[in-house]
């Protein structure tokens, strides 16, 4: 019978077998080998690249792209992003992308 163990997050330990050993989340969940691979694969993932998570995909880095603009269109750029309760560079995003799809040739 494996013996069975409760692992708060921290530091990183010694390497636990999973096949000799039942280990539990703080959440009670019960972790297996699948699940840790799966857990570590995300964070190898995201420790890649530092800064804001990609808009298109985990594995390829969102291009950057700085605009200047009139105060006037970022006033009103910041108004909608206030009343939807969103940040403004997601309003300025879709903004772009809502030109792009209307007027691409």
């Amino acid at each position: 019978m494996a013996k069975k163990r409760t692992v708060k997050l921290g530091p990183v330990g010694a390497d636990i077998d999973l096949d000799k050993e039942e280990v539990y989340l703080a959440d009670g969940t019960h972790l297996t080998e699948a699940e840790a691979e799966a857990f570590s694969e995300r964070v190898l993932t995201q420790a890649r690249w530092r800064g804001r998570p990609s808009v298109s995909d985990v594995t390829v880095r969102t291009p950057n792209l700085t605009v200047r603009v009139p105060p006037d269109v970022r006033a009103a750029l910041e108004s909608i992003a206030n009343a939807q309760g969103r940040r403004l560079a997601d309003v300025s995003r879709d903004a772009l992308t809502e030109y792009a799809a209307r007027d691409a040739r």
